[in-house]
């Protein structure tokens, strides 16, 4: 029994390693859908790291800009490993992972991944089963060449020439563009499944795959309505407000504190809609008796349902109206927070914080749900968290003793600091603040403050480090130094050596 309930928890794609070359939204969208159900995803970063990170929001007592919302939802359940896709020993490292991983995803302009040495046919001979996923903005010529192939694009462009900002809004004086980042989330949601599709037919064929989603192709399939609309009757869609060109009633309607929703398409459930109002016109005027009637008297029609709606709070409508008709209330976010179907259905997800201490992090639950498995909700994780667990994982010639990856963050001097015990594989995470001194030599010293270990995931520990002084090791005694000269950049990330003692570690940036 034991070990069925932790497969439930590792989830359904439980073996799959997945190397995420991505950032912002729609690849990471597609790889944290991969690895909320149990997926091995492996974050690939710079050295600055993702670009989400620095993005926000942030909050108010996260003045160091740490953890950004923005990255925390897309990044859950995720490995990070920095590389410096310039640099030649870390593309051998990074082609060393390749050999051994499942999928690759990238969302770079056309041409970059080449430019790398790292385009599906390079990657292809290096592992000749993977499956390469692409997410740009007009694709490669693999599928037919854009003429835009070498615009760079971001949600709103792909809004806007996929033809989904046209149909939205009241009128075409005033282009509306849809809220979310729907273009990025829709070609990530449909990259995932191409990712899933490629990952069958590699096993079956023992080939490599190469899967690719534009983003102005996705959002062109999702106005499907309006191709076949402007094929059948020469017609161009317009904006059709919160209504429906081909329903009513079909939209968004008057309440007293707000706004509800109402979509009515069977006859039947006009019907049952129509002895609740109980407008005599609506009873017996046989001008709405059909769909295709409602439909071309939908404005007359609209104005009604929105007369008898308005006379009514919210949750008065729900109890006239919920589970009768197709109906719902027009939530805001605070609204969808006390839901009781989305504690039901955890579709608001709690995440731990790093270190220990505070709330959990609340994000977007993920929507597909598998029977006999539970998605995961594991913290972010910490930039370049990862790489010397795969580099000893894949039996790299690394040090026995500890290594320190030094993360810097801004210009306040804050920093986290990842400690690794390789041989024992081992990590522990501290949290503190420090200050550049000057000299020749790279050298810093922290005093732990003991009393603030805090357990983690999986003999992890967590301790608040402060900077005591600064020393030098010379022929094995120290002496302080009081000018100290580290020319870094400050989100650089530096392999570090190790000096423990009870109260004391050495840090030596790499330059």
């Amino acid at each position: 029994m034991k070990a069925k309930n932790q497969s439930l928890e590792m989830g359904i794609l439980k073996g799959i390693r997945v190397l995420d070359l991505s950032r912002m939204l729609s690849g990471p969208y597609a790889t944290m859908l991969l690895a909320d159900h149990g997926a091995e995803v492996i974050k690939i970063e710079s050295a600055e790291g993702d670009t989400s990170r620095r993005s926000g929001p942030f909050e108010k007592k996260d003045v160091r800009g740490d953890w950004s919302g923005y990255f925390i939802s897309l990044n859950r359940n995720k490995k990070s490993i920095s590389l410096n896709l310039k640099n030649r020993d870390d593309i051998v490292f990074l082609k060393k992972l390749i050999k051994k991983s499942d999928v690759l995803v990238e969302n770079f302009r056309p041409g970059v991944m080449k430019r790398l040495g790292l385009s599906f046919d390079e990657v292809s001979k290096i592992n000749p089963r993977i499956v390469y996923g692409s997410i740009n903005g007009f694709g490669s010529e693999i599928f037919g060449e854009s003429p835009y192939k070498n615009w760079p694009s971001y949600d709103v462009v792909a809004q806007a020439m996929g033809g989904l900002i046209s149909l939205t809004g009241y009128d075409e004086e005033t282009p509306l563009k849809v809220g979310p980042g729907i273009a990025d989330i829709f070609s990530g949601s449909l990259l995932s499944f191409g990712l899933l599709a490629s990952i069958l037919k590699s096993r079956e064929t023992r080939r490599a795959q190469f899967v690719e989603v534009a983003m102005y192709d996705a959002i062109v399939s999702m106005c499907e309505r309006a191709i076949y609309q402007y094929d059948f009757n020469n017609v161009i869609p317009r904006p059709e407000g919160n209504g429906h060109p081909l329903l009513a009633p079909f939209g968004i309607y008057s309440a007293k504190d707000g706004f509800v929703a109402i979509g009515i398409v069977e006859d039947s459930y006009w019907v049952v809609l129509k002895k609740i109002i109980n407008f005599d016109d609506l009873l017996n005027d046989l001008k709405y008796g059909t769909i295709a009637l409602r439909a071309q008297n939908r404005n007359e029609l609209n104005k009604k349902i929105n007369l008898w709606t308005k006379q009514f709070s919210k949750k008065e409508l729900v109890k006239l109206l919920g589970g009768k008709v197709p109906f719902g209330p027009v939530n805001n976010v605070k609204e969808i927070f006390e839901d009781a179907h989305i504690r039901k259905r955890n579709m608001i997800l709690e995440i731990e914080r790093p270190f220990g201490g505070g709330k959990s992090w609340k994000v977007a639950g993920n929507p597909i749900k598998f029977k006999g498995f539970k998605s995961l909700n594991l913290r972010p994780p910490l930039l370049g968290e990862h790489k010397e667990l795969y580099v000893n994982n894949f039996g790299s010639i690394i040090s026995n003793k500890p290594t320190i990856f030094f993360q810097p963050q801004k210009k306040d001097y804050s920093c986290t600091i990842t400690i690794r015990t390789t041989d024992r594989s081992v990590s522990e995470f501290y949290d503190c603040s420090y200050t550049w001194l000057k000299s020749k030599e790279n050298y810093l010293i922290c005093s732990l403050e003991k009393s603030k270990f805090v357990p983690l995931e999986n003999s992890v520990s967590a301790v608040s480090f402060n900077f005591s002084k600064v020393i030098e090791e010379k022929d094995n005694h120290k002496e302080a130094i009081d000018n100290l000269n580290i020319n870094l950049s400050m989100r650089d990330i530096c392999e570090i050596s190790f000096v423990h003692t009870e109260v004391e570690i050495l840090i030596t940036a790499k330059t």
